[in-house]
């Protein structure tokens, strides 16, 4: 049987993982963000970095041990065997990105308000309607085009960069005190919980282990410098973002990084409002692109409800998967609290973060012969410390959400649940 071909080096690998973590999500919560933590918020983009860097290598080395199927589903199954418990594993990533997808659209809600004065909410609803649209009607998206989506979100946090490095070094804006916490560590673990939304995607480089040169000397390598590059990045604009503009201000924003700008150089929120909407616009397409995809996979292979495999006869796209995905992202946008669907989504990512470190830790003992290309640093006996750090990091942050949050997890648990019954009948 053919093998996919490994042609992937470290600058390859590195650059795809820093495409997928620099997303929209910094475009969207930077200021609510800012509003939690005050001129701390760099802390906490610190602190969700940490926590990225801790479980990168988790995955590090359960993806080098199943290289064909590097999901968070097989580790689990590997190291529980319980189904229910393994299928909820498997499910949750489904719903990471329809969510996702939701907090997304109302970054490009707020920032059309900015433009246009078209309601948040209207404006949410809209682009995901277009999305589904766009994804019934059919569409190839080339790495080209999403090379191209990528430079123009970064182009647009290297503006709000340079103008604070201009303003600075004109004496238009002052120095200010960076260790100032309004809300105290509190407010700060609180803007970490909710902007870990921002590095969500690092998870997904693992799925190149089998198209990468030497996967056990350069994944490892590419996940930590892709988290670094990201960082930096995204601890540089906050730095900028609260020196330029108040953080009080700030949090209130619904177009942080546009209002920013436009304090630096009146004028140029209309460059980056445009800008916001083409990363967040592009951001939802994808999301929802892979998403039905991976609900149409699953449910043509038994593990969801048959049903959502059908395929439209003549568009050749999976409508059904499409109508179920796209109506649940609307659903959740209607809301139009960024902050809580933001949070929607960290809760069910720190829970997948704990799984995936958990089967780590569990496989160490229960297959302690199984061949490891990669192995994480700093073990006492055969138990790894990192995994563990990374667990209580999780838990940690978790206790910091807003408890409305974890009835959304139980609604998507019960809704896990109910499929995982409803599967084989439908």
């Amino acid at each position: 049987m053919p093998k996919l071909k490994r042609a992937l080096g470290l600058l390859d690998l590195t650059a795809y993982g820093v495409g997928i973590i620099l997303g929209a999500g910094i475009y969207a919560l930077i200021g609510k963000a800012a509003g939690l933590a005050g001129p701390s918020v760099w802390i906490s983009f610190l602190i969700g970095a940490l926590l990225a860097i801790t479980t990168a290598l988790s995955y590090v080395e359960l993806g080098t041990m199943f290289p064909k199927a590097a999901a968070e589903y097989v580790y689990a199954k590997n190291a529980f065997k319980n189904k229910l418990l393994c299928f909820l594993i498997g499910f949750f990533p489904i719903a990471v990105g329809i969510i996702a997808g939701s907090t997304v659209a109302l970054g490009f809600g707020g920032y059309l308000q900015s433009l246009t004065g078209i309601p948040l909410a209207i404006g949410a609803l809209g682009l995901i309607a277009a999305c589904g649209v766009i994804n019934f009607w059919g569409i190839k998206q080339s790495a080209r085009i999403n090379i191209i989506f990528t430079l123009i979100e970064l182009s647009g946090l290297i503006l709000i960069i340079l103008f604070a490095l201009y303003l600075f070094l004109m004496h238009q804006i002052s120095p200010i005190n960076l260790l100032e916490a309004p809300n105290g560590i509190t407010g700060i673990l609180n803007a970490a919980a909710l902007i870990f939304f921002a590095y969500i995607g690092f998870e997904d480089i693992v799925n190149m282990a089998e198209e990468t040169k030497n996967p056990k000397k350069i994944l490892p390598k590419a996940f930590l410098l892709s988290i670094l590059i990201t960082s930096l990045i995204y601890i540089m604009v906050s730095i900028a973002s609260v020196s330029i503009l108040p953080w009080e201000i700030l949090g209130q924003s619904d177009a942080p990084l546009a209002d920013v700008a436009e304090i630096a150089v009146p004028g140029s929120s209309y460059l980056l409002s445009i800008i916001a909407l083409f990363a967040t616009a592009n951001t939802v397409l994808i999301i929802l692109i892979v998403e039905t995809r991976m609900i149409w996979g699953m449910a043509k292979a038994g593990s969801l409800p048959k049903v959502l495999s059908v395929v439209h006869k003549k568009r050749k796209t999976p409508w059904l998967a499409i109508l179920v995905t796209t109506l649940i992202a609307m659903l959740f946008s209607a809301t139009t609290v960024i902050t809580t669907i933001a949070q929607a989504v960290d809760v069910i990512v720190f829970i997948i973060f704990i799984s995936v470190n958990a089967s780590l830790i569990v496989l160490r003992y229960k297959k302690p012969k199984l061949k490891r290309p990669f192995k994480v640093p700093l073990n006492i006996g055969k138990f790894p410390l990192i995994p563990a750090i990374s667990i209580i990091i999780c838990l940690s942050l978790m206790l910091h959400l807003d408890i409305i949050v974890f009835l959304y997890l139980g609604i998507i648990v019960a809704a896990g649940i109910l499929t995982y019954f409803l599967k084989s009948k439908l």
